[in-house]
């Protein structure tokens, strides 16, 4: 049964725009790459490439190269997403009527440039969106409200208050998250194992 909350991702393809907000992490530099083939070739001359960089994996060490090559007439990297996102933020909040926003990469940071990209008054139509990489989940501790990144098990400890939480598939795009409940609140004691579930 699918949960109408989870987000759906229909892939990178290029929207008509006079400007384009282009987003990544690790994986996704490559829908970048792949979807630059269905554009003309000025069509980067408009655009704005941010790429985090993250965990550095071997297996992206040439992905900012390999995007510079795009020649966008902007180009940002970035360590984290945290690191990233107020430079994004600065971006729309200058954006003019006409902004394409591409997020491509995981789901901790297409659902983060999501919530930015609607809070500062973007339509869901002028965004593309494209699930590359991890299928580690951003959860939020709907006790504590505190945020735990990278979460790959069920249940899940939440790294604020130390609950164990069923990581459930109800998304909340206004937070950008997953939401996760105490799985052991009617027997403190009973606590299953841990057993990875999205990788």
């Amino acid at each position: 049964m699918s949960i109408p909350s989870r987000p759906r991702y229909s892939g990178l393809s290029p929207l008509t725009g006079n400007q384009h907000l282009l987003v990544a992490d690790g994986a996704g530099g490559q829908a970048i790459v792949d979807m630059s083939r269905q554009v003309a070739p000025d069509w980067f001359a408009a655009a704005h490439i941010i790429y985090v960089v993250g965990d550095a994996s071997p297996a992206f060490a040439d992905m900012p190269q390999k995007l510079q090559e795009l020649q966008a007439r902007q180009w940002h990297e970035s360590p984290t997403i945290a690191s990233a996102l107020p430079r994004i933020a600065k971006v729309l909040a200058d954006a003019h009527m006409g902004m394409r926003l591409y997020l491509a990469g995981t789901e901790g940071l297409i659902g983060q440039v999501m919530q930015l990209a609607l809070n500062s008054g973007m339509e869901h139509s002028s965004i593309s969106t494209e699930h590359r990489g991890t299928l580690a989940r951003r959860l939020q501790c709907v006790h504590c409200k505190g945020i735990t990144e990278d979460v790959t098990t069920q249940p899940a400890q939440c790294a604020h208050c130390g609950l164990w939480l069923l990581v459930r598939d109800h998304y909340s795009r206004r937070i950008g998250a997953f939401q996760g409940v105490c799985i052991h609140a009617e027997e403190p004691l009973n606590i299953p194992s841990a057993v990875t579930s999205f990788l």
